[in-house]
């Protein structure tokens, strides 16, 4: 991993803006390949879906891409993969597993892998480009090089693109992939619409930051969390509505940030009952809502209109705009956002200390 900026653009910054045209190019020459790989999934009894890091939360988004717009229903479970190699006691007879990686070589999607090949199942990788394939992947998914900043931005969108392609061909869903053609346009003018330095300097320096979304951008809310969390190294939490609703709502204090994703769909309800209690509390929410979304628009202290698209394809939309809020929270609290905080002695030296 190169490391060699020292200043503002870091290469998390080209990763972010490289996103619409990365998209347009991710499926381009792998037809054969994800039509390959659908006829491998699309008969099994179970499919797995697998990762860790980012591309857990990938695998969550796929968990009701390959449920719905696959077809798969039940048969289609998200499981980490270090979960899923070490907990799990049996993945079933021919049980299928979509293992995502960005830089492979990571041991338990190895052992997921054989996992699955040892009882008959096919395996599918996802994995950026020049990443080693687990041993026994029946068919590998290529989708950016890696990349050079530590904290992985555009090949998290590829995988969800990516893997939404795989779920398309998995349900013979055609408008799906039609839907996807426009997002790269839509992200592109979403990128620049905002004053992004603007935003991060009005919500920066908070005691506490809140992520929350449902249905699929439960991921969505983890991965922004994790962003804020890798490169701005500031705290955040990263949770489902429902679950915030339960009972994590009472550590909300008024100096804090609340994150809502919110687009259309059957979950957006309870997203609502979110930013009121976040308002009453005091705390101040950014909304990713609709354009006319005025009901959550009017509880939050800035709203960033999200691309209409359907509720699967959301996580894509909406996971940008909060990767480069991250970005600019970084850079204007000093943090350089592509190394995982690895240059700083103590930091340094306890992740030296783990093997990876």
């Amino acid at each position: 991993m190169s490391v060699s900026r020292a200043g503002h653009p870091y290469h998390m910054h080209d990763a972010i803006y490289a996103q619409p045209g990365a998209l347009r190019l991710v499926t381009r020459g792998q037809g054969a390949e994800i039509a390959a790989a659908a006829a491998k999934l699309a008969p099994a009894p179970h499919v797995w879906l697998t990762g860790i890091g980012a591309s857990w939360h990938a695998a969550l988004v796929a968990e009701l891409l390959f449920a719905g717009t696959g077809r798969l229903g039940a048969r289609a479970r998200a499981a980490h993969a270090f979960e899923l190699a070490h907990s799990w006691p049996d993945l079933g007879d021919g049980a299928a597993v979509v293992a995502i990686s960005h830089r492979g070589g990571n041991p338990n999607i190895a052992a997921v892998v054989a996992r699955a090949k040892s009882h008959g199942g096919p395996a599918v990788a996802v994995l950026g480009k020049g990443a080693a394939a687990p041993p026994g992947a029946d068919h590998v998914l290529r989708t950016v090089d890696l990349e050079a900043s530590g904290c992985h931005t555009v090949s998290y969108t590829t995988a969800l693109a990516m893997l939404a392609a795989l779920a398309a061909a998995v349900g013979h869903d055609d408008e799906l992939g039609r839907q996807m053609d426009a997002l790269p346009d839509q992200l592109a003018l979403l990128l620049g619409q905002e004053a992004w330095e603007d935003l991060a300097t009005r919500f920066g320096g908070r005691r506490q930051y809140w992520v929350v979304g449902a249905g699929p951008n439960t991921a969505t809310a983890l991965e922004a969390a994790l962003k804020l969390n890798e490169a701005a190294w500031i705290p955040a939490v990263g949770l489902n509505a429902e679950q915030f609703l339960h009972g994590p709502w009472a550590a909300v204090e008024a100096d804090d940030v609340l994150i809502l994703i919110a687009p259309p769909g059957p979950t957006r309800a309870r997203c609502v009952d979110v930013a009121r209690v976040a308002s009453g509390i005091g705390a101040a929410i950014v909304a990713l809502v609709a354009e006319d979304d005025r009901e959550i628009g009017a509880l939050a202290a800035e709203t960033i209109a999200l691309p209409s698209v359907p509720e699967l394809l959301s996580p894509i939309a909406a996971v940008v705009p909060l990767q480069l809020l991250t970005y600019h929270l970084a850079v204007q609290a000093g943090a350089n956002p592509d190394t995982l905080r690895a240059e700083q002695p103590a930091h340094g030296r306890a992740r030296a200390a783990v093997t990876p």
